[in-house]
């Protein structure tokens, strides 16, 4: 069985929830377009959007500490700016994240919304060309932006040592992948390999926090992922970051697989 996309998401504001893409475009040293483009950060922190800078993620509200933030649905338009958010299935918010007055009112929303959580009143943040991501530059990678994959088999071997069902998007992944061996993604680490028309260098696994303990259906923090991956596995790692190397198109379906001689695809 060939090794194909199944999925495809972006996250535009850290924290929030995902948005599923057919396709597509990847540019060499970037993220997906959008990606982790804004935070919500805490009112702490030092951010400043004419010097960006890596910080750690404990300076953003985000659902290894705030895992309310699953109860929201959120969808941004990035042609208009808008962000629209949704809760029990109606919109409680529709506002400009590109405009400076309107975010004003996102921050009101969220003051209220995550009135009990520390670090409160929160407030977008977001610098041209910078990406809010959990990952640090890797040893030998030439960005600090990455493009995450998990593999759905690996997923699949976590359940059945907890016999009950894990959803993917408690991951949080970029690039959702099938057809490839439980944890033979970890065999990556160092190689090159191409998605669709794209070439990205596999810079290191993904240490997992208590984020992925948050259920995105119900907002619970019901299932201690971190352990138990320590625990039956020896290490607390799902999927891997890589860079991207040469630009191009991944859609759904596409193949994906090493380019050595240990993998090559034709």
């Amino acid at each position: 069985m060939p090794v194909s996309v199944s999925s495809i998401y972006r996250y535009p504001v850290k924290g929030l929830s995902p948005e599923f893409l057919a396709r597509v475009t990847l540019a060499p040293g970037e993220c997906l377009p959008h990606d982790r483009r804004f935070a919500l950060a805490r009112a702490a922190t030092q951010f400043d959007p004419a010097h960006p800078a890596w910080l750690p993620k404990s300076n953003f509200f985000m659902l290894m500490r705030d895992e309310v933030l699953a109860q929201l649905r959120t969808r941004f338009d990035e042609a208009s700016g808008m962000l629209t958010v949704e809760r029990d299935g109606k919109t409680v918010l529709r506002s400009r994240l590109t405009d400076a007055a309107e975010c004003s009112t996102i921050n009101a929303f969220f003051a209220e919304f995550l009135k009990d959580a520390p670090g409160n009143p929160p407030r977008v943040v977001e610098a041209p060309g910078h990406t809010f991501s959990d990952a640090k530059q890797k040893p030998n990678a030439t960005t600090y932006k990455y493009v995450s994959f998990v593999n759905l088999a690996s997923i699949e071997a976590l359940e059945k040592v907890m016999q009950v069902p894990v959803d993917p998007l408690r991951f949080r992944a970029n690039v959702y992948m099938s057809g490839l061996p439980a944890w033979n993604e970890r065999d990556w680490v160092g190689s090159e390999i191409r998605a669709g028309n794209a070439r990205l260098r596999v810079v290191s696994p993904i240490t997992r926090c208590a984020a992925t303990s948050v259920n995105p259906a119900t907002a619970e923090r019901d299932l201690n992922i971190p352990a138990i991956l320590q625990k039956e596995f020896g290490h607390n790692c799902m999927g891997v970051y890589a860079e991207v190397v040469a630009g191009g198109e991944v859609a759904k379906n596409d193949r994906v697989g090493r380019t050595d001689n240990a993998w090559r695809i034709e």
